[in-house]
């Protein structure tokens, strides 16, 4: 082997050293932020959930959430141009249907929506039960009391009115089964992150947390 071919073949084996470092460094990182995208924290978890009282999106009624305690509360937030929002209704429906006679109560909180946008989606996907609250949020107060970083977002609330669970992305019958019954027997299941939050149209997107 002469010199000039020992130096070329020691150039492509010091590139060839470089690729796999960076194709490694690359796969780490890559974990590192396909990771952090699904599993998300909460300060939230663990304290009393906010004390908002929040006007009924049909009536002249209002929903205090202080006042639903002694009952496990489903806070969601939802919004009739959010997408994913339609593919859950179903699953809060029936959980409202299945969990009414063991005091669960479920809140729906319309998020920077219009009241006509919001009733018509109801009228189009169904209502819940009477343990099924439609309310508005004037402001975004509880949303921003509760961190929202889009929608859909589901918190659980203890008898206590601690929040114990918080749900970033759209819930599933089994995900909110399973958080509620935890719940109901005074477990704490903490935070789940099955998929990503839509922002309102005129916010930035932000990562669930």
């Amino acid at each position: 082997m002469t010199a000039r071919t020992a130096r070329w073949s020691g150039v492509r084996l010091a590139a060839a050293i470089v690729v796999v470092l960076t194709i490694g460094v690359g796969a780490v990182f890559g974990w590192r932020l396909v990771g952090d995208s699904t599993v998300v924290d909460s300060p939230l978890i663990g304290r009393p959930a906010p004390t908002v009282v929040l006007p009924e999106l049909e009536g002249d009624g209002e929903v205090s959430l202080t006042a639903l305690r002694g009952s496990v509360v489903v806070v969601n937030f939802w919004a009739s141009w959010c997408v994913a929002c339609r593919d859950e209704h179903p699953v809060l429906v029936e959980a409202a249907r299945t969990y009414r006679e063991r005091g669960v109560v479920i809140v729906g909180v319309d998020y920077q929506d219009s009241p006509a946008s919001a009733s018509a989606f109801l009228d189009e996907l169904g209502r819940g039960g009477d343990n099924y609250r439609y309310v508005t949020d004037p402001g975004s107060r509880a949303a921003l009391d509760f961190g929202l970083f889009g929608v859909p977002e589901t918190f659980v609330l203890d008898r206590s009115g601690v929040i114990a669970a918080k749900i970033a992305g759209p819930v599933s019958a089994p995900m909110l089964g399973g958080v509620i019954e935890a719940v109901l027997a005074g477990a704490q299941p903490g935070v789940s992150a099955p998929g990503a939050v839509q922002p309102a149209p005129d916010a930035p997107y932000r990562s669930p947390g």
